[in-house]
């Protein structure tokens, strides 16, 4: 059996290179603040690379995505065993965009730290008297550059996103910028509906994109789940303070209220993180998770 060998291991997410396309396996690993936690939450990997495939499936009207297959029978036989199992997805390689997609949709996190002080969200100015978790008339779209690991994002500017493809995609800058931040709020848009229609606020998100072969865009990595997005739910939602959720937000307020911790994580902590992650996926998909 031919062994693959690891191109790229990031926080959560290992990813094999398999000669004409990639396979992404997402690990039960989770970090926060930019650290990978002592503990694994389990199936959290299934029930992210899950999610990602409906929703590539429900988007792909609007942009294309590099999903194949998450089938591992369609995969080489090194990828048959029961720790790829469900938790893998088959992917087109793509050239990745150095740019993060972040839309917001809802004032909340570190947007709302920011309107408190200055009116704005990543220099975009919003209406006065805004509260905490609000619905925004539109979401807006607020990119970031793309950290090495142990880095930190770097929120920019608009403009600065097309300086930032510019340099790397000379001649083709405004064309990217445009495109990414058109494809964001309308992936954004559809998604939110058809999530609120299901009892789930979808606050933000981000996405990220690539070229493939052709140069067309096309989205690359996971999509809408609650690692990469703030899901909330619809039941008990009121503006004016900070919403329960469906993501690791559990885990970030549990490390914050206990500085000590290193990073380990008490076991009904990981079983309501799991839960929620499950729950999610439910109420979203209408199915029960299984891998």
């Amino acid at each position: 059996m031919e062994e693959f060998k690891l191109l790229y291991e990031g926080k959560v997410r290992e990813v094999y290179d398999i000669g004409d396309s990639l396979v992404i396996a997402a690990t039960d690993r989770i970090s926060a603040f930019d650290h990978i936690l002592k503990n694994k939450i389990t199936d959290k990997g299934a029930i992210l690379t899950q999610m990602s495939k409906f929703w590539f499936d429900f988007t792909k009207d609007v942009v294309p995505n590099h999903m194949i297959s998450v089938d591992v029978c369609d995969m080489p036989e090194f990828f048959q065993q029961e720790r790829f199992k469900g938790n893998s997805m088959m992917c087109k390689k793509l050239t990745m965009l150095p740019i993060e997609c972040i839309v917001r949709g809802y004032i909340t996190g570190s947007g709302w730290a920011s309107y408190k002080e200055t009116g704005t969200v990543c220099g975009i100015k919003l209406p006065e008297g805004l509260k905490e978790s609000e619905k925004l008339a539109e979401p807006i779209y607020t990119p970031s550059t793309k950290a090495e690991i142990g880095d930190h994002d770097e929120n920019i500017s608009f403009e600065q996103s097309i300086d930032v493809l510019e340099k790397k995609f000379p001649g083709k800058g405004l064309e990217y910028a445009t495109k990414l931040k058109d494809y964001t709020i309308a992936l954004y848009k559809k998604c939110a509906e058809y999530a609120l229609s299901k009892g789930i606020i979808i606050a933000d998100t981000k996405f990220e994109f690539g070229l493939d072969e052709n140069g067309e865009m096309v989205i690359g990595d996971e999509m809408l789940t609650p690692d990469s997005s703030r899901f909330w739910p619809l039941e008990g939602y009121e503006t004016g303070k900070g919403q329960p959720s469906f993501d690791k937000q559990y885990v970030r307020d549990w490390l914050k209220a206990n500085p000590d911790s290193d990073y380990l994580l008490p076991d009904d902590v990981i079983e309501q993180t799991v839960n929620k992650y499950k729950e999610a996926y439910l109420l979203l998909t209408g199915k029960e998770f299984t891998r």
